[in-house]
């Protein structure tokens, strides 16, 4: 097993010394080190800690460090970078790593050295690629995913202990990771068909957070109306399929009993959909159009406060009429969440408190108040043109599952 560490140790070395051989150069002005001495460095990490344990590694560290200054301070002026050091020390660490956590020191070598072989790309990409606001967007997001997030309370609180602070900022985070993610697309592919194929992708992680990051878009700029009315409609047909995945799961019955009408919603949704897809295609304008910031952090707040209402008021009305009706339960939850309360009605049937089609009328009503939810964001993210624009699509959509619900009594 020893020498199995050492033989990792050794292949660390000659993995990330054979990408700085290339880069070493020739002649007087040729860097010190090489592949050779970056397998000796992993190997000597490996050696260290099997003698000394963790001392004698740092004893070795503050050597070589020692070296790798007066190595420096030769060639300074004519490379004034610190790349190819401070790999030589990761280089011994990761040595003495292998000795005991080989899967880890060798993954740790393996992204090093693309790290140092895709260095042209990564200076290209963000010297010329990347955008000033771009990287105060990257650095917003990571601050709200990593030190925001973390410190939120994990509890229900207010007067209906209905909000949780936690989960609200993580459907901030969300918003702003599909806002985030549609402008990546219309980067990579443009607006026209950037824009409709991440609403459509972003609905999986949440059609209302789509909606609304669409039409935050849309008053940035308006000359992506018709792109990003097609992404946030094509994002419903997201709900639907979400919707048959948790039913299959929780009872099959049930999604059986409603699948023409789940099957007409979709097709309903990507039918108006590919309307203003269409459009777009025909649209000159939007290709050359900006691509905007990544995200609105305004407009993710006012999502976040008009979510928050909705969850309050829902307490509310549960607090008030109890478990009297499993319709209006089931509305009301839908406010928030559709899956939830479709999982819920679902699982009622299984423990047989209610028949297949009582299920049918409940379950309907939690797809419709979520539609409500995403009609008022269409709203209050994109303004009155953006919504006279979706609104339509998601009242189609409506359509076929309550014809099916009075054609089925």
């Amino acid at each position: 097993m020893t020498a199995l560490r050492l033989g990792i140790a050794f292949g660390i070395g000659l993995l990330i010394g054979a990408e700085r051989e290339r880069r070493k150069g020739s002649g007087p002005q040729r860097a010190a080190a090489g592949i050779r001495t970056f397998a000796i460095a992993g190997v000597l990490g490996a050696v260290c800690f099997r003698l000394g344990g963790a001392g004698l590694v740092a004893a070795a560290i503050l050597a070589l460090a020692g070296f790798i200054a007066l190595s420096y301070l030769r060639t300074h002026q004519e490379d004034p970078g610190l790349t190819t050091e401070s790999a030589l020390l990761l280089t011994l660490v990761l040595g003495a790593l292998a000795m005991r956590e080989p899967a880890l020191a060798s993954a740790v070598a393996v992204v090093v050295a693309i790290l140092l072989a895709t260095r042209a790309s990564l200076h290209r990409f963000v010297r010329t690629v990347l955008t000033e606001q771009e990287l105060h967007d990257a650095l917003i997001l990571a601050a709200a995913i990593v030190v925001v997030l973390p410190l939120m309370p994990n509890r229900y609180m207010g007067a209906f202990g209905a909000v949780n602070p936690r989960t609200i900022w993580k459907i901030v985070v969300l918003m702003m990771l599909v806002s985030a993610g549609g402008y990546v697309a219309v980067r990579a592919i443009g607006l026209r068909l950037g824009l409709p194929l991440a609403g459509f992708a972003s609905g999986f992680a949440s059609s209302a957070a789509t909606i609304a990051s669409m039409g935050a878009r849309v008053r940035q700029q308006s000359e992506v109306a018709w792109p990003a009315t097609a992404g946030a409609v094509l994002s419903s047909i997201a709900t639907i399929a979400e919707l048959g995945v948790v039913l299959w799961v929780t009872n099959r019955t049930v999604l059986w009993n409603i699948r023409f009408p789940l099957i007409t919603t979709g097709v309903v949704a990507a039918a108006y959909g590919a309307i203003f897809t269409f459009r777009t295609l025909k649209h000159s304008s939007p290709d050359g159009a900006s691509a905007g910031s990544a995200f609105n952090l305004k407009v993710t707040l006012i999502l976040a406060v008009t979510v928050t209402a909705v969850v309050f008021a829902s307490a509310a009305l549960t607090a008030v009429f109890g478990k009297r009706g499993l319709i209006a339960a089931a509305a009301i939850a839908g406010f928030g969440d559709a899956h939830s309360a479709a999982v819920s009605v679902a699982s009622l049937v299984t423990a047989g408190k209610i028949t297949v089609k009582d299920a049918t009328v409940p379950i309907f009503a939690a797809l419709t108040t979520n539609t409500v939810t995403k009609a008022v964001l269409s709203f209050t993210a994109g303004g009155r043109g953006f919504a006279l624009r979706v609104v339509p699509g998601l009242i189609l959509m409506m359509v076929p599952l309550w014809v099916a619900a009075f054609v089925g009594r």
